[in-house]
């Protein structure tokens, strides 16, 4: 479908105030295409993962060594889902000065750090997940993920309970299709 202003209205979930090629911790959550259940199924309030799921816990876990200046922190791989928590001291990951040429808007853009690590992530897990299935090309996630900065300590602890109960929340989700 092509993008029509008058009907497709996105709007950005991101902090006018907040400099996004700075470090800080953000919350990202992002979905499977079509919320299918890829990665293993909840019982009785237990992930259980599938090789799919674990692969996608794997390189979640990884990240830190392609992203030097970034650790993970709170993860949970769900069915269809996948929520984390990650934590970026500065912007040196991949950043750098942008060419003469550039306006500062667009060296602010392509040094926005959260974005390139959730395209490495997706990329590099829907890669592995497609010669799983033998369906290479096909989408895996979902276009977009959520972010939020988490701005407290109070934020912080909330965010990372949520994240450890969500397999016990399965059978409310709105991310399971079988509500």
């Amino acid at each position: 479908m092509t993008y029509n202003p008058d009907i497709h209205h996105r709007r950005s979930i991101r902090l006018r105030e907040y400099d996004y090629s700075s470090g800080g911790v953000y919350f990202v959550t992002m979905c499977v295409q079509g919320r299918e259940c890829l990665f293993g199924g909840v019982v009785d309030g237990v992930m259980q993962l599938n090789e799919a799921g674990r692969m996608v816990e794997g390189t979640w876990h990884g990240l830190a060594e392609r992203f030097p200046n970034m650790t993970t922190d709170e993860f949970i791989v769900m069915p269809n889902h996948v929520h984390g928590i990650m934590v970026v001291q500065e912007n040196e990951i991949g950043g750098g000065v942008g060419a003469i040429h550039e306006l500062p808007l667009q060296v602010a853009r392509r040094n926005m750090v959260i974005p390139k690590i959730i395209g490495y992530f997706k990329m590099n897990t829907a890669k592995q997940i497609n010669i799983m299935r033998g369906r290479a090309g096909i989408p895996v996630w979902q276009r977009n993920y959520y972010e939020r900065v988490i701005r407290d300590e109070r934020e912080f602890t909330s965010i990372r309970e949520y994240i450890r109960c969500n397999p016990l929340k399965w059978a409310d989700d709105e991310e399971n299709p079988d509500l």
